[in-house]
This record gives structure tokens, sequence and C-alpha cells, in this order.
């Protein structure tokens, strides 16, 4: 395995990973050069135990992760970048015969959504978006969908989802550049501006950098947490493959309330407490990481009894991929359905920044009322970077 961002979403991965002992981990890159020292630490205590790998011949640390991709004895990547990094990347990796692990929102615009799904089918890794709400915290997402899926709420007529806000524009003051601290790569296709460690702290951290708030590298926290839990709202809805017909932002200019339309009639709302919750004709359901409840308790005490066969059981996403890597069989969020999700987040911070009613057409992925919220289903690249 190679491992492209080593902050603390990737040095995550990268203690999970080592922990498996039918992989080994070959390769880091990180544009923080203590990051990559940090990173090669980890490996090497791990590796170096009586359980390590009896094989390790040390860790190869990239600060250009195209030499990591390059690099012939890395099988598959796990890419923990900034939002705005992750096309281009997967892109470069699938190119390269690499399997891929990309971390969630998968994409930072529609467009490069679809230009994942195209590449990945064309060279036929194994992918798999990292939206492991799929997979883990106990089943509780699964079942939520199984029991909607059965009809146990009845006919679903409105979801909520409770999620931070859209994205703003990034308009923090310029600070001096840490060495070790390659600042034009981590810019990558964004726009240039100068460097604040908000948005790519000083060395070794422990928290999650606020550059997921700004439009120029992610989608706020509509698109942050919301890649999670309208995942989940599409997978419940059986609504992996498609997507909403119109958008309709508050009236009010408010930031939330934004309002989602399928064209079998159901209303998506942006908004509500913090989680997943399912309004049906028969009862109300409510899901988070936590918990999950239901305004008819027998609802949840009764086993499930209609199995639906496209609900993949997993309880580990990570080694979900791997076993598809050695089988061959389908990922539990591959790339199609992390596009879908993704999708649904930039469609609500497009809905926001042009405050009208927009139609969208979830097939040919346009907007069929707007051409200005057409130039926003793509973000421009900052030279030499291309898709």
């Amino acid at each position: 395995l190679g491992f492209i961002g080593v902050g603390t979403m990737g040095r995550g991965h990268l203690g999970s990973f080592l922990g498996m002992n039918d992989v080994q981990v070959v390769a880091v890159s990180d544009v923080v050069d203590d990051r990559l020292e940090n990173a090669k630490k980890m490996v090497d205590k791990k590796y170096s135990t009586p359980e390590g790998k009896q094989e390790y011949k040390g860790l190869k640390l990239y600060k250009d992760f195209r030499d990591l991709i390059n690099d012939k004895n890395v099988d598959a990547v796990v890419i923990s970048t900034p939002d705005h990094w992750h096309a281009l990347i997967c892109v470069m990796a699938s190119k390269a015969n690499k399997h891929i692990y990309c971390e969630k929102p998968l994409t930072h615009s529609i467009a490069e959504g679809r230009i994942i799904v195209d590449e990945v089918k064309r060279s036929g890794v194994v992918f798999q978006t990292g939206s492991q709400q799929r997979c883990e915290f106990g089943g509780k997402f699964r079942l939520a969908t199984q029991i909607i899926r059965e009809g146990r709420i009845g006919k679903v007529k409105t979801v909520r989802i409770g999620v931070g806000a859209p994205a703003v524009a990034c308009n923090l003051e310029t600070e001096p550049i840490p060495n070790g601290t390659n600042w034009d790569l981590w810019q990558g296709p964004a726009s240039k501006r100068e460097y604040n460690k908000v948005l790519c702290p000083e060395g070794v951290h422990g928290h999650f950098p606020a550059w997921r708030m700004y439009w120029e590298y992610a989608g706020g926290g509509l698109a942050d947490m919301g890649a999670h839990h309208f995942d989940i709202a599409q997978w419940a809805l059986n609504m992996d493959h498609t997507g909403p017909v119109k958008i309709t932002p508050p009236a009010n200019g408010e930031k939330s309330g934004l309002k989602y339309t399928y064209a079998n009639g159901i209303e998506m709302f942006h908004g509500g407490p913090s989680g997943c919750t399912f309004e049906g004709t028969d009862a109300t359901l409510y899901v988070d990481r936590g918990t999950i409840n239901c305004t008819k308790e027998a609802i949840l005490k009764d086993p499930i009894t209609k199995i639906d066969a496209s609900i993949m059981i997993a309880d580990n996403h990570r080694k979900n991929w791997l076993d598809a890597i050695r089988t061959k069989k389908p990922t539990i969020c591959p790339a199609e359905v992390g596009h879908r999700s993704a999708a649904i987040c930039h469609l609500g911070n497009i809905g926001y920044r042009i405050g009208k009613p927009l139609d969208w057409d979830p097939v040919k992925e346009k907007f069929t009322n707007s051409d200005d919220a057409n130039k926003l289903l793509f973000r421009e690249y900052r030279g030499p970077w291309k898709i």
C-alpha cells in the first residue's frame, strides 16, 4: 500500500492498515516533511516487532505523490488529501493501475465525479469511497436502510439531513510558510493564494483542518458530513445511481433549509437534527453514529425478514476494499456511488450560491434552467494541472 496524505485522516488510515496482517505499507507521500517522518516512525515501529513484516525493507518517503504513483512496488493507494486534490490523484492512480481507496467527499465538483467513474470503469481498478457509515458504527445505518427498504415506516415522504453550512469564500490572512512545507503543491489545481495554517497546519497535528469549510478547496460542512449522511439517505431510498430533479434554496437567503425533490416525489431537506431523519406515512426513523430510534419501537425490535440482496453486508470498510481487490467483487461504495453522494452536496452548494430554484437532469448531469449553475459543475484548474 501507498498513502497519499498522512495528516489526521491519513494517519488514522495508516494505523488501521498497519494492524492488518495481509497488507504491507511500502510508501507514503505528503507535502509536509514532519508528517513523512512521523509516518516512517509509525511504520518502522510496527514492522520491527516480532509479529511485524519479516520482509520489511524500509518505507519510501515521497514529497510528490506522482513519484509514489509511479512506484512499481505500490499495488494500491489510500488518498487522504484535501478535496480539491481527489479527482486528479484518483485519475492518475487509475491510469497507473493502482487500486484506490479515496476519502469522501469523492470530488470537488460534479464533473470531476463523472471523470473518475469513467476512468475507473476503463482501467478496472477496485475503488472504494471512504463512506464508512455503510459498514461500521454497529451496523446502525445498514439496519435503518433495511427497515426503510422493507417499508416498515410506510412510504417515505420526507428526509432531513442535519449537517453543517455550505462552503464560504476563503479570506484568511497571509502567514509565513513553515520550513518543510510545500505550499505550492498543497494548493495544486486550486486558485493561488498565500499560506495560512488554518488550511495546512504546521507539522503533525491532531485536528481536522478547516480547509474543508472553504469553497476553493471543499464544500463546507454541507459536503464534509453531508458526504456521509446524504450517502445513507440515497442508500436507504435505493437511489444510489441517480439524484434529485429539483433544488430549491430557502427564499430568505438562510444557509439551511435547501430542498431536494426527487422524481418520485420524495423531498429531502438540508437541515434538522444532526444525522438522518426519515419521515414515512406510518412512522419516523432517526439514525446517527450513536443511535437509531423510531416513533414506533416495535419496528426496531422485529427481525428483518425481507432480505434485500442489493444491501451489501460488511463490517469493516477498509477490509471490504481489500477483499474486493482479491475477489474482484464490488465494493460497498464504488466510484459511481461515491460520485452520486458527493453530487448531492455539490448541488446543495450550487443551489445556495445561485439562490434560485434549479431543475436538474440526473441522467445528463446538467441543469436545464440555469447557465450560471452549469458553469459551477467544474472548477477551473490552476496551471499546469489538467485532468
